[in-house]
C-alpha cells in the first residue's frame, strides 16, 4: 500500500487540477490571461469633446493591468471612433463583435448610436454595458436583457429640474432647447412629466436643433422672443456652449438650467465663457476635482495621481474624466464578481446584481445598485449652481 501512495496522491492532484480548470468558463474574448472588451466613442465629429471619456477609460484599465489585472487577467479595451454617426457605429460594432470577438461592449457613447446597435447586440447576446447615455430605454430588461445604462436617466434628471422650478418659480414661463432625436426628446418628456398638468401653460416655447447644425443662435433668439424667463438647455456639449454664450450676449437673463451631460467646466462652460455661465443650475453625482471642498479628499488625491501618471494629456478640470474613471471602476467590480466564469451570460448576471457599490468619486450618499428588474445603476443626484469658478451643490441628494 505504501508503494501505491505516491501514485494515488498524483492521481488526486491531477483530478483536482482538472476540476479547477473545468471551473473556468469562457466565451469569445476571454481566456486565462486576457479579457477583451470593445467600445465606440466620438473621437471626431460634432461632440468630440466626449472622446476624453474613452481615453480616460483606456487609461484606467492601464492602471488595473499594471497592478496585475482582474483575477490575473489583463483588460484589453478596443476603443474605436464612430464620429457620432449611427451608420458608422453599426460598422464599428460589427467589427468588434464579429472580427475582434470581444467578450462585451462597454460605454458606447450616444443615444442614437446605441439605438442603432441595440437590436443587433441583443440578438447576438453580447453584453451591452454601462452605456454613456442616460436614455430611459436602456433600463428595459424585459425587451433588451443584454443592454444596461450607467448614468442617471435623462427623464429622472429632467423631473428634478421640473420639481425645482415648481418649488422656486411656480409662475415661470419656460423655453426649452432640445436636440431633435431620442436624446433630446427623452429630456423633454421627463421635463413635461415632471411639470405634470402645468406643462402646457408653463412651457411657452420649444426649439429643437439638429446635431449637425452649425449654431443654435436662431433658436436662442426665438426663445428669448417668446417672453420666457426660464430656460431649460438640454443640449449636447457644442450646442450647449453656444446656447450659454448667445443667451448672455443678447442680454437674456432667464433662470438657466443646464443638462448634466453638458455640465463640464472644461468642455462647455469655459468655451462658453465662465463669466457668462454664472448662475447656471444643473445636477451632479460626481465629485468635481477642481472644487476646493475636496482638496483634502483621499479619493480626489488618488484620482489626481492617476491622471498625472496614466492620462497626463487629460484635463483635471474636465468632469468627463471623472465620469470615465468611475464607469470603468463599475465594470471592474462586475468582472471581479464574475470570477473564473467569464461567459457573457454571467457577465450580465453580475452586472444585474450590484449591491450598494460606493465608488470613490461619486458624491457622498450616492451608491450603485442593480437587480434583474432594475437596470438603472445610478438614480441619485444633487442640484448645483455655477458661481463663475465651480459648481456649488445645494439641497439634498435626490432620486431613488
Amino acid at each position: 500500500m505504501k508503494k501505491r501512495l505516491p501514485w494515488v496522491l498524483g492521481l488526486i492532484a491531477c483530478i483536482t487540477a482538472s476540476t479547477a480548470l473545468a471551473e473556468r468558463k469562457y466565451d469569445s474574448g476571454a481566456n486565462d490571461t486576457e479579457i477583451k472588451i470593445g467600445q465606440t466613442m466620438p473621437y471626431s465629429g460634432p461632440v468630440s469633446a466626449y472622446g476624453t471619456i474613452g481615453k480616460s477609460e483606456v487609461a484606467y484599465f492601464e492602471k488595473i493591468n499594471a497592478e496585475g489585472g482582474i483575477n490575473g487577467r489583463k483588460i484589453k479595451l478596443i476603443s474605436l471612433d464612430d464620429g457620432f454617426s449611427p451608420p458608422r457605429t453599426i460598422e464599428q460594432v460589427r467589427k468588434l463583435v464579429e472580427q475582434e470577438e470581444v467578450l462585451l461592449l462597454f460605454q458606447n457613447l450616444g443615444t442614437a448610436s446605441n439605438t442603432a446597435i441595440q437590436k443587433y447586440v441583443n440578438a447576438k447576446k453580447v453584453p451591452h454595458l454601462f452605456l454613456a447615455t442616460g436614455a430611459t430605454k436602456w433600463g428595459d430588461p424585459t425587451h433588451f436583457p443584454w443592454t444596461m445604462g450607467w448614468q442617471p436617466a435623462y427623464q429622472t434628471e429632467a423631473k428634478i429640474y421640473a420639481k425645482y422650478i415648481l418649488e422656486t418659480k411656480p409662475n415661470a414661463k419656460i423655453g426649452v432647447l432640445y436636440e431633435n432625436d431620442d436624446f433630446g426628446k427623452d429630456y423633454l418628456k421627463g421635463f413635461k412629466d415632471g411639470l405634470g398638468d402645468k406643462a402646457a401653460k408653463m412651457i411657452v416655447a420649444e426649439q429643437s436643433y439638429e446635431v449637425t447644425d452649425a449654431t443654435v443662435d436662431s433658436q436662442i433668439i426665438a426663445l428669448k422672443g417668446s417672453g420666457a424667463d426660464t430656460f431649460f438647455n438640454s443640449a449636447n456639449v457644442k450646442a450647449a456652449a453656444q446656447a450659454i454664450r448667445k443667451t448672455y450676449d443678447i442680454g437674456w437673463r432667464p433662470l438657466h438650467i443646464l443638462a448634466a451631460v453638458s455640465a463640464s467646466v472644461a468642455a462647455v462652460l469655459t468655451p462658453a465663457g465662465l463669466d457668462k455661465s454664472v448662475g447656471l443650475v444643473s445636477v451632479g453625482y460626481l465629485k468635481d476635482p477642481t472644487d476646493s471642498q475636496w482638496e483634502n479628499d483621499l479619493a480626489v488625491k488618488e484620482w489626481l495621481a492617476w491622471m498625472k501618471k496614466y492620462y497626463p494629456d487629460g484635463s483635471v478640470a474636465d468632469v468627463f474624466n471623472v465620469y470615465g474613471y468611475s464607469a470603468a471602476q463599475t465594470l471592474v467590480q462586475v468582472l471581479k464578481q464574475c470570477g473564473d466564469d467569464l461567459t457573457r451570460e454571467n457577465v450580465m448576471r453580475q452586472a444585474a446584481n450590484i449591491k450598494d457599490l460606493e465608488l470613490p468619486m461619486l458624491l457622498p450618499g450616492i451608491r450603485i445598485n442593480t437587480s434583474p428588474t432594475d437596470y438603472f445603476p445610478i438614480e441619485q443626484m444633487q442640484l448645483q449652481r455655477f458661481d463663475g469658478t465651480r459648481w456649488v451643490r445645494f439641497g439634498e441628494v435626490l432620486g431613488k
